[in-house]
């Protein structure tokens, strides 16, 4: 399998590379949005580049596990995307992988290049969905 990792946020899409052979996800870059279709064809423009079969979008869970309004709106992007493409399109927990990020940036040296936080949270998320598809 090889994935394409989303953190979707109002204002940018970080994107995360993973492939099941090395069981590795890294960062890799981000989508500045512009909206509507521009999005959608941003993010398969960016799978077909990095040849996923696989979309693994950041569902942002609040901490008690349930759906708030801003997973609401990422699963209406998730039905969305799904509508424009035939990859498969999976959602996996988010919680705290924007803090994880952060902290994981401070530590190399604190890079702040705009949408670093949003690539390593979605290197995050979608390490542990191949972790976890892994032990399944």
């Amino acid at each position: 399998m090889k994935a394409l990792g989303l953190d979707v946020g109002e204002r940018r899409i970080g994107l995360a590379a993973g492939d099941s052979s090395s069981g590795l996800a890294v960062p890799a870059g981000v989508i500045v949005r512009k909206g509507g279709e521009a999005d959608f064809a941003a993010v398969i423009d960016a799978a077909e580049d990095r040849q996923a079969d696989t979309v693994v979008v950041g569902m942002p869970l609040s901490m008690n596990g349930r759906r708030g309004p801003q997973a609401e709106v990422t699963q209406e992007f998730v039905n969305a995307l799904a509508d424009r493409t035939a990859l498969t399109i999976r959602t996996w927990d988010e919680r705290l992988t924007s803090v994880e990020a952060d902290r994981r940036l401070r530590e190399r040296g604190g890079t702040r290049k705009v949408g670093a936080q949003d690539a390593m949270a979605a290197a995050i998320m979608l390490q542990a969905f191949m972790d976890a598809e892994r032990r399944a």
